[in-house]
């Protein structure tokens, strides 16, 4: 196996599971120390635990990434723990499903402030600690639904659409100075974030390839390695999402047969996780 993150101190948010625990393992398996960031403490025990047993170097900062302090702290702990912070992915994501006006606001605050106003502190803070060490990556885990609006994910896509957003233009900021900024945008993964939440999730969604977080993961680490502005996963998902985006007409015609080709899909899904 590669070893492109050999000495490399790697921070990862919402490594508790999915995306961020298999990136966790992806980055301790190339031989990087890991810090793996996530509000649940013993999930996170859990994942260092894996990762020890095959011989990587993690340990887990049990932090909430909506409260700025502990942000910091974070940080700081981290750059104490292990001489420097390298890399930083912003994985950490919550969503509500549903109209706009059957959600509390405090609920969509909290999206947006996990979504976006965490990474934007974290980039912030960190940019200090990557300059120390020449440069380094941080790595923003978007979404597709970023890229073109869609219903009942309003918050969320535009949580998500803030994040591509500012991640470009802080590249364009940082160019030339040793530090990447990049983003991968996935469509669904069959992970808890969707998977446990099934009966709430459009059905447009299903109509898509569903990535596992392992796939995903592997697109962190190589945007991480050769800072490529964006990555998107299915890839041709991506394409009909900006298209969608650039002719709303187009969108609205083809959002209706998405939800009724998605529902089938969901149903087998659903069927699948009954016979678990």
């Amino acid at each position: 196996m590669s070893k492109r993150f050999k000495g490399k101190v790697v921070i990862i948010t919402g490594a508790s599971s999915g995306v961020g625990a298999a990136a966790a393992k992806l980055f301790a398996a190339e031989d990087a120390t890991v810090a793996l960031a996530a509000r649940s403490a013993d999930k996170l025990h859990e994942v260092v635990a894996d990762i020890d047993k095959h011989h990587g170097r993690a340990q887990s900062f049990p932090t909430d990434v909506a409260d700025p302090d502990a942000c910091a702290r974070l940080l700081e702990s981290v750059a104490e723990a292990f001489g420097g912070i390298d890399i930083l992915v912003n994985n950490a994501g919550a969503n509500s499903r549903g109209t706009v006006e059957s959600q509390p606001a405090a609920g969509l605050a909290h999206i947006i402030q996990v979504n976006l106003l965490a990474p934007i502190v974290l980039t912030r803070l960190v940019l200090p600690y990557l300059r120390k060490r020449g440069g380094g990556a941080i790595v923003n885990v978007a979404s597709i639904a970023g890229q073109t609006p869609m219903p009942h994910e309003a918050t969320y896509g535009a949580s998500k659409a803030g994040l591509r957003s500012f991640g470009f233009a802080l590249a364009d900021e940082l160019e030339g100075s040793g530090i990447t900024v990049s983003a991968v945008s996935p469509g669904p993964i069959d992970t808890p974030f969707i998977m446990d939440e099934i009966d709430d999730v459009p059905g447009y969604v299903f109509a898509n390839p569903m990535s596992t977080a392992e796939e995903v993961a592997a697109l962190v680490l190589d945007s991480a390695a050769d800072g490529t502005l964006e990555r998107t996963i299915p890839v041709m998902t991506g394409y009909m999402a900006q298209l969608g985006s650039a002719v709303p007409a187009l969108r609205k015609l083809l959002l209706p047969i998405l939800e009724r080709q998605g529902q089938a899909a969901k149903e087998k899904y659903r069927l699948s996780l009954i016979h678990i």
